[in-house]
């Protein structure tokens, strides 16, 4: 069955892994059921602003600074591309 690309925004569907770094963002949702839980502990909470600090020279891991940028947290570029922002 055919699923309706409306249902779907494709084009402004954005995620922490799009951030170029010193750019920033708002959570507004976490992708992934099993990573989300161990994400939530570590502070991505929707609402929470995030921005890009810095990425390994190859690309993974990345660091974000959450919140005031009190907290600061490296992650795979997978388990970036989980947390996903606001438009």
């Amino acid at each position: 069955m055919p699923v309706s690309s409306a249902s779907f925004p494709t084009s402004t569907a954005r995620s922490v892994k799009d951030l170029r770094v010193g750019e920033s963002g708002t959570i507004c949702c976490l992708n992934d059921p099993e990573m989300a839980l161990k994400l939530l502990e570590m502070g991505c909470i929707p609402g929470t602003q995030v921005r890009l600090n810095s990425k390994a020279p190859l690309g993974c891991p990345v660091t974000l600074v959450l919140g005031n940028g009190d907290y600061t947290l490296s992650l795979r570029v997978s388990e970036a591309a989980t947390i996903m922002l606001r438009d």
